[in-house]
């Protein structure tokens, strides 16, 4: 076993598994710029490594996976002025990407809260392993925000409109709810992890995607359905608009439990984040590829940075934690085409570039 021990993240090779621990278990492992930075040294180094067969992310602590990027550090450099927002996003997303087409077995670990950068650490992953206790979401219109690193791209891709659902509403999948909107590939108990882990650090040093599939399926419960995936049908009657007021219509006039607790859930939400996030949900089901929704939703962040709906979000939800955020403007139907316009609008020198 070779091992680095660098406080927040922890990268060491064990057998043929190239293990990246994210290591901040107090905030939920939640991600920092540095930590991105790591992360994306620590594939470099496994991806040439040929002892190293396959990746395996996980993160320490019993609460989850990552609850996310560092928002603090975001909250403030905005109220600054500051340029953590482009510098941190900019390297994450260009992270993501990478993830997607890493040429060897990328295994996450989806345990517990998985949230934010979180999805955008494991979503785009070759091998997706939840649990029994898994809850993910992507909550960022909670912050004035919209869902990203990639999470448009996924959203996009889920079955009908639940990923609509999911990124206007913030509610949190189980692990059978993840398979089924494809942000997931298989549910392996909590308690099995420590022998599935134990036997992909024994995989051959050629082991195929296929083969590291084998052997996680060998492990999982084939559950690919939840409580939501239930509702498919009155969520894409319900959600299946391009307008958020027409969304809110429908949810009005059903008036079943669900709709009234969906429409409750998106009258605490920033009127702005789902705007801009409806409009980029439906402009990923063109894309093609992830890259393409990585570069406008590169766009959008920058313009959620200088916002003060993103610095009243993170107030109410982070730093006072109230819940009381007022929200600029306050109603869906005063979010002008004009506002919606810059978070789309191209940025010249500054556009997301990949390798």
């Amino acid at each position: 076993m070779t091992a680095v021990e660098e406080g927040d993240l922890i990268v060491r090779r064990e057998g043929a598994a190239g293990v990246i621990r994210l290591n901040r278990p107090k905030a939920i492992n939640a991600m920092t710029l540095e930590m991105s930075e790591g992360i994306d040294a620590a594939l470099d180094k496994f991806e040439t490594d040929p002892e190293v067969a396959l990746i395996i992310l996980e993160g320490a602590g019993e609460r989850g996976l990552c609850a996310g990027g560092d928002i603090r550090g975001l909250w403030e450099s905005s109220r600054e002025g500051g340029d953590l927002g482009a510098r941190f996003w900019r390297q994450e997303y260009i992270m993501n990407a990478r993830i997607a087409k890493y040429p060897k077995p990328y295994v996450a670990f989806m345990d517990g809260l998985v949230m934010g950068g979180g999805v955008g650490l494991s979503g785009h992953a070759s091998h997706r392993i939840v649990t029994d206790r898994t809850k993910l979401a992507m909550p960022e219109v909670g912050l004035g925000f919209f869902p990203d690193v990639g999470g448009t791209w996924l959203l996009s891709r889920s079955p009908g409109e639940i990923g609509t659902y999911f990124g206007l509403t913030g509610q949190t999948m189980n692990g059978p709810d993840a398979i089924h909107a494809k942000f997931a590939d298989a549910v392996v108990p909590a308690a099995k992890w420590p022998e599935l882990r134990e036997a992909l650090t024994r995989v051959g040093p050629a082991a195929s995607p296929a083969e590291v599939s084998k052997l996680i399926n060998s492990f999982a419960t084939g559950d690919a359905a939840g409580p939501v995936a239930a509702k498919q049908a009155m969520i894409d009657a319900l959600f299946g608009f391009d307008r958020m007021e027409d969304i809110v219509a429908a949810l009005t006039r059903d008036g079943s439990e669900f709709a009234l607790a969906a429409l409750k859930t998106l009258n605490e939400k920033s009127p702005r984040g789902m705007v801009v996030t409806l409009k980029l949900l439906r402009l990923a089901r063109t894309a093609s590829s992830l890259e393409e929704c990585l570069v406008r939703e590169y766009r959008a962040a920058l313009e959620v940075f200088r916002s003060d709906d993103f610095r009243e979000g993170v107030r109410a939800a982070v730093i006072d934690k109230d819940r009381n955020p007022t929200w600029s403007p306050p109603r869906i139907e005063d979010v002008t085409p004009e506002m919606l316009a810059p978070y789309l609008a191209g940025i010249g020198a500054d556009e997301l570039k990949f390798n």
